[in-house]
């Protein structure tokens, strides 16, 4: 549909047959009005739904979390039975399966499955802002048979991001088949891919700040409530089948102890730069590329993508084959030289490339983990070797290294940090994170201006909000429009016709201070009109009408002056600290061109 990676652009979206029947479902879903289940509760349906928002929160993280571990299993008895429990070079199915596999999972992409491509990350975003939270049954089976193939069957790419879509279909079918309302439909998607994605993670609180960071951008405390209920029922399900052991095993990391080991790791975090253009621009390079050639060739790029990556495989480096994660562990506990992990972390980026480009579902978590381990670990190797007397520790520098290439190539900075802290419960190694992760994010930010997911999605053809951007978007508050008071200031309790005759010939707008210390906005017309009714000697708060000039602070936004500016010409802004007391005013020309100002 959208994605992060080989999907189908809207106009293929309308032509293929195969593709028609589930984009129409898709369309007509989003299209179409609420009505309730039965029409003698349509008055309670949202007092329904926020009764069973929270208790469906829970109930999807439990599905979730069945999900994904039933996925991970599929992944590896799948795996064991065609590749083996110990795959080593010069094994012949190392080039036999990854061909085989990928011939029937790009058949059934293009035949059966065509919404199941891609990672599963653009995706869900888009049935979030496009077809407000729909995502088929169709595309959460496809996804599920699809993508275990391919990574069981030796695909250089990870589980994460498609339990994420599958998350979020689950919410979706649930959320649909209990008739909730538009608004809800389209919250449940996010809520279910931080399921998804915690429960194959491991990691709940990394998986929330992901979704937070990348689907949903701003988010409210009822939104995140119900996220961090379904992420943790998620991950108590799975743990419950796999142990509350975390995804990796990582030796005990000691503390920074020398402020020079800064220096080493600021290493680090330029070479997880360099790493993350270099994968940015070969995905960025080589999937427009494949996707231009004739649709045909779509049946023959998966079988060859995956017999080179079983070429990788079979010459000498099966470990990145699949998710990697036993690679993971061997790279923490330091059984590789510093020239094996760097060849297996370029080598792993190029098997994602080919494996991601060619159209065949899977993620990229688990391959950025595996590559920035890899580089973290041999940056880590090769400093210990120079310096003797710093004690590095190669397993710090591992789970750095999966938190750089996180935050460069992927560009989820804040998910990068937390997720190294979850997956080595070691909070001695904050300070290394921030400092290396920041590195690479910067270094990826200057060379790469567009992070991967929005470049992925405008290959595609399509314009989802650029959760980077949002993040980086200053918030225009009403102290921004702030003018001085310049018009005139009356008192309530004064005459119409005392204040009538105070005012200029030129005023067209003045405030008015009541005796409570609220404030009223009024024009000479509205005035004149008042004026007409009563006689001169009338107060004029007699004369008001019962609503108020709303009472609004320069700390809050500037769009919230706008609901009321069609009311009242001029709006008093108070401060906090002293009621009645105006900091100034804002008028709707003041609003409009701070905007215009910023745009400019």
């Amino acid at each position: 549909m959208t994605g992060n990676d080989p999907a189908v652009s809207p106009k293929e979206l309308l032509e293929p047959p195969a593709i028609d029947a589930e984009v129409a479902a898709a369309k007509q879903e989003a299209a179409r009005p609420y009505t309730p289940h039965r029409p003698d509760i349509h008055k309670l349906a949202p007092n329904r739904d926020e009764r069973l928002f929270l208790v469906l929160s829970i109930f999807i993280g439990v599905i979730s979390g069945l999900l994904a571990v039933c996925f991970r299993v599929s992944i590896n008895w799948f795996q064991v039975l065609t590749l083996g429990s110990a795959p080593r070079p010069g094994q012949l199915r190392l080039l036999i399966v990854p061909m085989v596999a990928g011939a029937v999972v790009g058949a059934l992409v293009q035949i059966v499955f065509p919404l199941a491509r891609g990672s599963g990350v653009n995706q869900t975003k888009a049935a979030l802002y496009i077809f407000n939270g729909f995502i088929s049954f169709k595309t959460v089976i496809g996804k599920f048979i699809t993508a275990a193939m391919a990574i069981g069957g030796g695909f250089s790419l990870g589980p994460e991001d498609p339990s994420l879509q599958i998350g979020a279909g689950v919410a979706s079918m649930i959320s649909r088949r209990l008739r909730l309302s538009r608004e809800r439909l389209r919250l449940f998607a996010p809520i279910g891919a931080a399921a998804g994605l915690a429960a194959a993670f491991n990691a709940p609180i990394s998986a929330i700040l992901f979704v937070v960071e990348e689907v949903i951008g701003r988010w409210s405390a009822a939104v995140l409530g119900s996220i961090v209920l379904a992420a943790f029922s998620s991950v108590v399900v799975a743990r419950w089948f796999g142990g509350p052991e975390p995804l990796f095993r990582i030796p005990a990391i000691t503390p920074l102890r020398d402020p020079r080991e800064l220096i080493a790791y600021a290493v680090l975090g330029v070479v997880g730069g360099v790493a993350a253009l270099i994968f940015s621009k070969a995905l960025g390079y080589l999937r427009p590329w494949l996707r231009s050639l004739p649709r045909w060739t779509r049946y023959c790029q998966p079988p060859l993508a995956g017999l080179m990556v079983g070429a990788i495989g079979y010459f000498g480096a099966p470990q990145v084959m699949g998710a990697g994660y036993g690679a993971i562990d061997q790279a923490m506990h330091g059984q590789f030289t510093w020239k094996f992990l760097l060849v297996l972390g370029l080598l792993k980026i190029l098997a994602t490339t080919l494996s991601f480009s060619s159209g065949t579902p899977g993620g990229m978590f688990a391959p950025t983990l595996f590559a920035g381990a890899m580089l973290g670990a041999s940056v880590g190797t090769f400093e210990k070797l120079l310096f003797p007397h710093l004690s590095i520790p190669v397993a710090g520098y591992a789970t750095v290294g999966m938190g750089v290439l996180f935050a460069g190539f992927l560009r989820a900075p804040l998910t990068s940090v937390f997720m190294a802290m979850e997956l080595s419960g070691n909070y001695s190694i904050v300070l290394p994170v921030i400092l290396a992760n920041t590195i690479a994010y910067l270094i990826s930010r200057s060379f790469q201006p567009v992070p991967i997911f929005e470049t992925l999605t405008v290959q595609d053809g399509l314009d989802l909000p650029s959760m980077e951007e949002q993040r980086e978007e200053s918030i225009l508050h009403l102290e921004d429009a702030l003018l001085p008071v310049n018009i005139p200031v009356v008192a309530g309790r004064d005459s119409v016709g005392k204040i009538a005759s105070s005012l200029a010939p030129n005023t067209t707008s003045f405030l008015i201070k009541l005796w409570d210390g609220s404030w009223y906005s009024m024009t000479r017309e509205e005035l004149t009109g008042i004026a007409a009714l009563c006689t001169p000697e009338t107060l004029l708060d007699t004369m008001l009408k019962p609503d108020r000039t709303p009472t609004l602070f320069p700390d809050l936004p500037l769009d919230s002056a706008i609901p009321y500016l069609a009311r009242w010409p001029v709006l008093p802004i108070q401060n906090r600290a002293a009621k009645g007391t105006l900091n100034g005013i804002v008028t709707l020309n003041d609003v409009i061109q701070r905007y215009q100002n910023q745009v400019g």
